[in-house]
């Protein structure tokens, strides 16, 4: 395998070996804790502009399953490519064993132009991330020298969008799908509960189309590069008609409210982040990827903290004192993760037949 170096913006380096495209990239590092689930992760487009790494030793066991679609979405993945930059492992298995599997994680990411290093100490460098919060960084191959990018100053959102308006399902029941980034299983679930499910990019004014509820995805990057969408949800929100947000649609309801959005010195990435539902004591087990977070102490009165980190104390969810509108920080969809919270679809589902009923 050739010599690679993954180089920190601090000028820690780490020498391993290529195991994927060979080329050098540069993005934000950040780590995640997951111990399966690799190739929904890597397809998650929460991830676009991040350099990975895998905290789990072993990755690529059961290698990379079929591309078979269903419903016009790929059964096994989040989206239609990986979104990574790059993936850094501790120990990349190069045997792998799976009934469903198509490919080896290192083919599958050679073609799609996806670098990745081995023999790196995760450990170590999970310690140095804890420490100095997520770092820029670079993938570095000999004699192909390339300069730090800093992924958090473009409009990654932009990037990850769908540039076209699709449509999914059947039902009675309209739903607008704001696209920020979305994962396919969000639309599985939609769809799944008889809906209809009109995907738009992530600048549409859906204001202008006929809905009975309006979905906001996550995506990649800082909310406040997405003025147009708070815009747009500005208007929807002085309306009856319920809103659901998962991760950044979390934090674009929350902006269009009127509150602040920071970022975190790490962020959550993970499948074990423990989530306390606001003024109980039922606390669920979440799958979570995202960088920023709502200031909750900007909240106005008219809305409240819906569900708060029990590690941390940051915000995971809010929702509106009298409107139908909410939204969660973490991700109800999971794939992969625990699918504990997966009834919020069924609340916001049950928020739609209540008012069409009104209606």
């Amino acid at each position: 395998m050739r010599k690679v170096k993954l180089v920190l913006e601090d000028g820690t380096t780490f020498d391993g070996k290529s195991f994927g495209h060979e080329k050098s990239v540069a993005g934000e590092v950040v780590f995640y804790t997951a111990m399966t689930g690799y190739p929904e992760s890597l397809t998650d487009p929460s991830y676009t502009g991040q350099i990975l790494v895998s905290t789990y030793p072993m990755i690529g066991n059961y290698g990379v399953p079929s591309d078979r679609k269903e419903n016009g979405l790929h059964r096994y993945f989040e989206s239609d490519k990986i979104h990574i930059t790059g993936l850094v492992v501790d120990n990349y298995s190069f045997g792998y064993s799976h009934w469903n599997a198509q490919s080896s994680l290192a083919d599958w990411m050679k073609s799609q132009q996806i670098p990745g290093i081995y023999g790196i100490d995760t450990r170590a460098l999970t310690k140095i991330l804890r420490e100095k919060g997520s770092m820029l960084g670079k993938i570095e191959f000999e004699a192909e020298p390339i300069e730090l990018v800093d992924p958090n100053l473009m409009n990654l959102v932009a990037i990850a969008s769908t540039n076209t308006v699709e449509t999914y399902g059947e039902g009675d029941a309209t739903v607008v799908l704001v696209d920020c980034g979305v994962k396919n299983n969000i639309i599985r679930c939609l769809i799944k509960r008889g809906v209809n499910v009109i995907r738009v990019p992530w600048d549409y004014d859906f204001n202008t189309l006929k809905y009975d509820g309006l979905f906001l995805t996550n995506g990649p990057g800082d909310p406040t590069m997405c003025e147009i969408t708070v815009q747009h949800i500005r208007t929807a929100i002085q309306q009856e008609k319920p809103i659901m947000g998962i991760c950044l649609g979390n934090q674009l309801l929350g902006l269009a409210a009127g509150c602040t959005t920071y970022k975190l010195k790490y962020g959550h990435r993970s499948h074990n982040q423990p989530v306390l539902l606001n003024g109980t004591n039922r606390c669920f087990i979440t799958s979570q990827n995202h960088g920023y977070a709502i200031d909750q102490n900007t909240l106005p009165d008219d809305w409240e903290t819906l569900f708060y980190n029990v590690n941390d104390g940051t915000n995971e969810g809010i929702r509106h004192k009298t409107k139908p509108f909410f939204s969660t920080q973490f991700h109800p969809e999971a794939s992969s993760g625990p699918v504990d919270t997966e009834f919020l679809f069924d609340d916001f589902i049950q928020n739609i037949k209540k008012s069409l009923q009104g209606k």
